[in-house]
């Protein structure tokens, strides 16, 4: 095989990862971190897509990569319109909507944007996403709220759910496609999904307001309190949305989204930090016993990811709610730069046809 050189790009909510493999073996990983400080001075996360890509650039110059080099760069996919689960090249109508926010303002909407930008300066190289945030599997029944003015949509973390199902797959010599899997995100959002047969039938919506509670992000809220608040005078819709996504969960209550920090405060004694932390594990084994129920108890394994999956006291908590229902595997951290560079590689490849996003 020619050597094929790939450039993977995953922006995160306190973070920007990259990746350059060479084929199937990484030649370079760099997690650039931003501290909440860094990113308050910006009035939206697209204002930030000249800061992360220079930043990007930088760090490849710096370990001595020229973006000449590269046949294909890909980015994690944003809020685009709900599709279907695959490898898509980015196109007008992609950068239009991910520009948009057609779905919302996060950090994912970045990926497309910076990796054809990128891809553009190099005459032979293309720019893809792959699994965004928005696959969409839900049953039909999962999507009712209880109001036809509402309806329950599909955004979680797909690449890390898909990659960390399959991986968990192979580790036991079994098909992705025939297991009966819960998978919990653990990260700056917490997505907890029913994964049945290779399909996510059910998820929290990690981003608007679903589910536990996460470092940045309030999770559900009691609706008729929400109500009040919105209607006080008090807020700006703007004020509410970055108060449910942004600045909720240990940003609430502490001011920090560092995970580690509240974890290590919490080892220390501190009771608040004790308690909260105490809150965010109960809610994830209680989402857990949700998506149990979605399948009906018939469950193969529960599988914890993602960053905060370090933690073992948050870990052992969770745990202690949710193994009567099926054994838990704990694959701390993401493996989402490997997926997306080893998705691209199906393309270039030719074992797979990229989609075309509509």
């Amino acid at each position: 095989m020619e050597n094929i050189r790939i450039l993977a790009i995953n922006p995160g909510s306190t973070s920007t990862k990259i990746a350059v493999y060479n084929n199937t073996k990484s030649a370079f990983l760099k997690n650039i971190k931003h501290s909440a400080d860094e990113l308050a001075g910006f009035k939206s996360i697209s204002d930030q897509y000249e800061f992360r890509k220079n930043f990007i650039i930088d760090e490849l110059n710096n370990a001595g990569i020229g973006t000449d080099s590269l046949n294909a760069v890909i980015g994690r996919g944003g809020l685009v319109k709900p599709i279907s689960s695959g490898v898509y090249e980015v196109n007008g109508r992609m950068l239009e909507d991910l520009k948009k926010g057609i779905l919302g303002e996060h950090a994912s909407n970045l990926g497309g944007l910076i990796a054809h930008d990128i891809a553009a300066s190099v005459p032979s190289a293309r720019a893809f996403i792959a699994d965004p945030v928005v696959v969409d599997e839900m049953q039909d029944v999962a999507r009712i709220t209880g109001h036809p003015l509402f309806e329950k949509r599909s955004i979680f973390h797909a690449l890390n759910h898909k990659a960390i199902g399959r991986i968990h797959a192979e580790s036991i010599d079994s098909d992705y496609k025939d297991l009966n899997l819960i998978i919990a995100h653990l990260g700056g959002g917490i997505s907890v999904g029913a994964h049945k047969k290779g399909k996510v039938i059910d998820v929290n919506n990690a981003l608007d307001g679903e589910g536990p509670f996460s470092p940045e992000r309030t999770g559900s809220l009691p609706s008729g309190c929400l109500a009040r608040l919105c209607f006080s005078k008090k807020y700006s819709l703007d004020d509410v949305r970055k108060m449910i996504t942004g600045k909720g969960g240990f940003m609430a209550y502490f001011n920090t989204n560092d995970a580690y920090e509240i974890e290590l405060r919490a080892r220390d004694g501190d009771p608040k930090a004790i308690l909260i932390q105490d809150a965010m594990a109960y809610q994830i084994g209680k989402e857990i016993g949700a998506m149990s129920a979605v399948l009906k108890g018939r469950v193969h394994a529960i599988i914890l990811t993602g960053g905060i999956a370090h933690n073992p006291v948050l870990v052992s908590y969770v745990k202690d709610m949710v193994s009567y229902i099926a054994p838990v595997f704990i694959y701390p951290g993401e493996d989402e730069m490997k997926a997306l560079a080893m998705n691209v590689l199906m393309v270039l490849t030719g074992k797979i046809e990229p989609k075309e996003y509509r």
